[in-house]
């Protein structure tokens, strides 16, 4: 292989190695001055070259060289003395090694990925908030069980095998778990006399192997390449194509990608601008959640490259950022923070002294930013563990159930764990069902965990971080064992498309804005209008009135009315009475009380405009015109009809 050296003015900035002018300019930050280049041959990986920085070539404590090589040809890492240094700015590597196999220095030969890539005009969704319905995943966990029945599992490959599933039950934006390079090997070593790990882990993946003893990072989040696709992750030998045409397929159905980033305290915040930048133009990514204590979030919320970019964050100040007569052209904000899990969640499970919260966070959308709301999320119980413990269990993690949050805001419903009882299981649907009413009912924007949607479970672990087996692989079974869970959670994402009044772009104000008679937004108790909020109370009535959101056709939305009891007993709510010629009809409820009413009881109700709530449910009504107004329409228009044809034949 034959190299010469480049003579051209140092360019010490980005760091790394990059092709330019005819040459690769490599640059790296040291104080050390015996450092430099080791170039090693791709096709055999053999070391060919090692290049000395020199003084000259240095500026402050970065070094800047150019050397004239065939990208495609070599690979690269950088020395310190004795010691090799990968390139943390690497886009690639000449090896991929298997998931969880410990790493060796080879592996971390840096190469130069294929950038020949035709993403055919695609374009960034850049789907507004509200109208947007979120999917959080890890690539391994999502396809990796044998029940996925995907080609190539566990990979962006087998996420694209999923695509259609994912847009079949509603979902527009897909949040990844860390997919840049990091090295998920073990960390620390669980003693083999620990039988609760094998008792709890079981078998990894079907095959009747047990998942040793070792603790892997499974989640991701710690510094890594931020430059480089996870290798692991991709079915090929070309992580980068791989993840390109991963991006490429959800842009073609209009479907978003973003990806979570791990920052740690420290980083600097030029680097981190660099690295999102880098992805959205290499990679085409539609946003990012910034995670960490090294995120300068005001500052990459300020970058005007980033403005046509999600951001997705514990909290911005807009006011700094925005000017107060001026809202943003592209809202590209949001707030993604837990305040509303553990409210919704005390409240599902029948709290006291949680009702005003619950009616703040359903309606609450921060001034210029989106919001993302969750019940479930990788951290703590999924929904199904979240109605059927008490208690984490995470012996498989081995630490003897000591980590995780002890703050889970669950209830089992009357048995701990897995139950064959069919109160419990019944129960247990129920409470499920509601969670789905209050997550897709909540008026920002709503982010489901993978596989909540069909009851996915993970025995109890709210703390799964180095779980790499059944216990965080989705078992795709589940979506026929719980078919019935699964259709409601579709037509719930459904009903909440098809009226916008469910997801406007602004806050609701609970003010009558157009004289129209009715508020946008207004809270019922017993008594119409007159919400009852006292610590002792768990159940209101929500009115919307749609005159305030537009369909997709430009006609008015519904009225429409949530009555939510999270009471053990049924309540009374009333119902506000609609313009002239209306009704309120029942949609759906998560139980029906009606079913246990005398006809007294029922004609009772009609008189009083009222209804009774059953215990621990959620029940929606639409306004429709009423049947007899319907008749009469269609008479008067009859009438009418026979009168011009009588008119036209005297002529």
């Amino acid at each position: 292989m034959t190299m010469t050296e480049k003579k051209h003015a140092i360019k010490p900035y980005p760091l790394g190695a990059h092709v330019e002018d005819g040459a690769i300019r490599f640059a790296y930050a040291s104080g050390k001055k015996d450092c430099g280049i080791i170039i090693y041959d791709r096709k055999s990986g053999k070391k060919t070259h090692r290049v000395p920085f020199r003084q000259e070539e240095r500026m402050g404590n970065v070094y800047c060289k150019y050397l004239e090589l065939e990208p495609e040809n070599v690979g690269y890492q950088f020395y310190e003395g004795e010691r090799t240094v990968p390139d943390l700015h690497a886009q690639g590597f000449l090896r991929k090694p298997a998931y969880g196999k410990i790493r060796k220095p080879a592996d971390r030969i840096a190469v130069f990925p294929n950038e020949d890539f035709d993403w055919e005009q695609d374009m960034h969704p850049m789907l507004p908030y509200e109208d947007s319905t979120c999917y959080c995943l890890h690539v391994r966990g999502f396809t990796m069980h044998a029940s996925s029945q995907v080609t190539h599992r566990g990979t962006f490959a087998g996420v694209v095998e999923k695509l259609d599933y994912l847009q079949e039950i509603g979902v527009t934006t897909v949040e990844f778990q860390p997919v840049y390079e990091f090295d998920e090997t073990p960390e620390k070593t669980v003693p083999k006399t620990s039988g609760e790990l094998a008792a709890v882990a079981g078998e990894k993946n079907g095959e009747g192997k047990l998942p040793g003893y070792r603790v892997l990072n499974y989640w991701g989040y710690r510094e890594g390449f931020y430059y480089a696709p996870k290798a692991a992750y991709a079915a090929g030998e070309d992580p980068a194509e791989e993840f390109r045409l991963m991006v490429k397929e959800f842009h073609k159905r209009k479907m978003e990608v973003i990806l979570q980033f791990y920052f740690p305290r420290g980083m600097d915040a030029a680097e981190i601008g660099n690295i999102l930048r880098f992805w959205v133009l290499s990679y085409h990514v539609d946003g990012f959640h910034l995670m960490g204590e090294g995120v300068p979030a005001q500052m990459l919320a300020g970058d005007p490259a980033l403005s046509g970019t999600k951001l997705w964050h514990y909290s911005f100040d807009t006011e700094q950022l925005y000017d107060p007569a001026v809202k943003p052209e592209y809202r590209n904000l949001a707030e993604y923070r837990d305040d509303y899990l553990y409210t919704m969640r005390r409240f599902l499970k029948g709290d006291d002294n949680m009702l005003s919260g619950v009616l703040y966070e359903m309606r609450h959308i921060p001034a210029n930013m989106g919001r993302i709301h969750y019940l479930s999320n990788y951290y703590g119980l999924t929904l199904m563990d979240m109605v059927s413990y008490d208690h984490k269990h995470n012996e498989a993690n081995g630490e003897g159930n000591r980590d995780g949050n002890d703050y889970n805001c669950s209830w089992n419903c009357g048995e701990e764990g897995p139950s064959r009882r069919k109160k419990v299981q019944a129960l247990r649907k129920k409470q499920l069902q509601n969670a789905c009413c209050m997550l897709l009912l909540t008026q920002s924007t709503p982010l489901i965990f993978m596989g909540d949607e069909f009851g996915n479970s993970q025995q109890g672990n709210n703390n799964p971080y180095c779980q790499d087996n059944k216990i965080t692989w989705l078992n795709w079974q589940d979506r026929e064992k719980n078919a019935e869970l699964l259709n409601f959670w579709k037509q719930m994402i459904a009903f909440r498309k098809a009226h916008p009044i469910l997801h406007p772009v602004e806050e609701l104000r609970i003010l009558d804005s157009l004289s129209c008679g009715y508020p946008d937004l207004s809270y019922h108790g017993q008594n119409a209008w007159r919400p009852q909020t006292e610590s002792y109370n768990r159940h209101v009535g929500i009115m919307y009135c749609g005159k305030y959101a537009k369909t997709p056709q430009g006609g008015e939305d519904s009225f429409l009315y949530v009555a939510m009891n999270m009471h053990w007993e049924p309540q009374k709510l009333a119902f506000p009475k609609l313009p002239k010629g209306m009704e309120w009809n029942l949609v759906l409820a998560t139980e029906k009380a009606e079913d246990t009413l005398t006809v007294q009881e029922k004609e009772e109700q009609s008189r009083e405009q009222t209804g009774i709530i059953a215990p621990r449910s959620i029940a929606v009504y639409e306004g429709v015109v009423m049947a007899a107004s319907q008749d009469k329409e269609k008479k008067v228009s009859a009438r009418s009809l026979k009168k011009k044809t009588d008119v036209a034949g005297e002529r």
